[in-house]
């Protein structure tokens, strides 16, 4: 049986500048790097007053710009205008706080503005956790959202670091807010070049079509189970999905075989039956296998471009005591592939108890994470939290796409609000939802997750979980 479902949820959703379509061509592309603070601003006129701080103001430091500080005036960061622009710097105040904003009225909901930033950083430590541009719409001189919305960046060009973005003005708007931000410099400086808004058309929204495939063999052969996997594979194609995710070691399921009896090299039979497949089905393939490489045996995901070709395999990390005590060994990387829509990741089974795996792929760029599972992605029965509910929670905690495919439990695709936006419910088949990459949407007391969780972390307080400690003697 098979079920489809468009998903589309509406609200307070801003488009990056950045906009591929699931063809792959981009639509609204960003500036190349290495361009001078001048050629890097787009054509027509800036709404900004004064974006590139050349004149004095009367009571601050540049015309059009009021500074901000925080409550804790002695935590204040410097701010001053030079003759090579605004310069914010804190010596000697290492987690002083600061900078400067501007109101920009004019702004009209429902149009989109392209902002860019360049600056010059000196011996800043994290910039991305550092410098900020940020952006606040506003209706009747309150916010529509109470933290606005981070500005891309900061992305390297030259010397200069660049924050670009395309924002669309939320219903009501009446005018704009741009704030330039630094927060513990840590001994570093930050030489504002330029700035700027200009009126510009939405990128096009970047849609794919996910698909994941409940699926449970039975007095089976792994030769027919490849044989039921691609079926699911070409009903894809014909569904016009973009990807598909297959589940866990599909070649085991239901034949009565252990991972060792099966296992192959990769590329291998498995992955030219599959890769047939997706070549005929013109659509990408993430699958389950049983790795055999020389001696060491791995439970590994592949993942198939449209062409049926092997684009990146992952090696399961987190082993549990029944695949451990067949031999298997554990992987130790986490890559993050390009696909012609986006980035994506895969994990398999075990992953999904151990966060920090998640937290790896998210921080490396994908957008999607494929989980190729055996189970158990119940919903919570008893008051006990089963898989459905930690997928959900996995997703919002990264601001990420999670899309398990399982044999007990529900195949799902789940967006980064933890929403389940499609689920088998029980049935047998594959089932799809079409997305939006470029949506990106705020918590309500927040805002948007994806951008604002990396900037504030705080890594350097983490060694525990980077180091073999003892445990806690359970």
């Amino acid at each position: 049986m098979t079920r489809a479902k468009t998903c589309r949820f509406l609200g307070f959703v801003f488009l990056g500048v950045l906009s591929v379509t699931a063809g792959g061509q981009e639509t609204c592309a960003s500036q190349p790097a290495g361009l001078s603070p001048v050629e890097s601003q787009p054509a027509g006129q800036s709404l900004v007053e004064n974006g590139r701080f050349q004149i004095p103001g009367d009571d601050e430091p540049v015309k059009g710009w009021t500074v901000w500080r925080p409550g804790f005036r002695p935590n204040s960061c410097d701010v001053r205008r030079t003759d090579e622009g605004l310069l914010m710097e804190s010596p000697g105040r290492p987690f002083a706080v600061g900078g400067v904003n501007q109101q920009i009225p004019g702004v009209k909901p429902g149009s989109a503005y392209r902002i860019v930033a360049t600056c010059q950083l000196r011996n800043v430590l994290s910039p991305y956790r550092s410098v900020m541009v940020r952006v606040n719409f506003l209706k009747s001189g309150r916010l529509i959202h109470p933290s606005g919305m981070l500005v891309r960046g900061p992305m390297a060009a030259g010397e200069l670091v660049r924050f670009d973005d395309v924002l669309v003005a939320p219903e009501g708007t009446e005018m704009a807010e741009i704030w330039l931000e630094v927060k513990w410099l840590q001994g570093g400086s930050v030489l504002w070049k330029e700035v700027s808004l200009v009126p510009c058309p939405p990128p096009a929204p970047r849609r794919v079509k996910i698909g994941t495939v409940y699926l449970r063999p039975r007095e089976s052969t792994p030769e027919k189970n490849l044989e039921l996997f691609a079926e699911k594979v070409i009903e894809a194609g014909e569904l016009g999905l973009d990807i598909v995710c297959l589940p866990e070691v599909l070649t085991v399921v239901g034949t009565g075989k252990k991972s060792y009896e099966v296992a192959e090299p990769i590329p291998g039979p498995a992955t030219e039956r599959l890769g047939k497949a997706a070549r005929e089905a013109r659509v990408w393939v993430v699958a389950g296998l049983s790795e055999l490489d020389g001696e060491t045996m791995y439970n590994t995901a592949v993942l198939l471009d449209r062409e049926g070709k092997l684009a990146g395999k992952y090696r399961k990390v987190h082993l549990p005591r029944e695949e451990w005590k067949e031999g298997v060994s554990p992987g130790h990387e986490y890559p993050v592939f390009e696909t012609d829509f986006g980035k994506v990741a895969i994990q398999i089974c075990y992953d999904w108890f151990f966060p920090e795996s998640h937290e790896i792929f998210a921080l490396r760029g994908a957008e999607i994470i494929f989980a190729p599972t055996w189970g158990d992605t119940s919903p919570e029965k008893d008051g006990m939290v089963f898989g459905e509910t930690v997928f959900r929670v996995r997703a919002r905690d990264f601001g990420i796409y999670l899309v398990p495919s399982v044999y007990d439990g529900s195949s799902m695709v789940i967006d980064p609000m933890g929403r389940i936006l499609v689920s088998n419910q029980g049935k047998s088949g594959l089932f799809w939802c079409e997305v939006d990459l470029n949506q990106r949407e705020p918590w309500p007391w927040v805002g948007y997750w994806r951008s604002i969780g990396p900037r504030d972390r705080m890594p350097h307080t983490y060694g525990d979980l980077t180091s073999e400690m003892p445990g806690p003697n359970y």
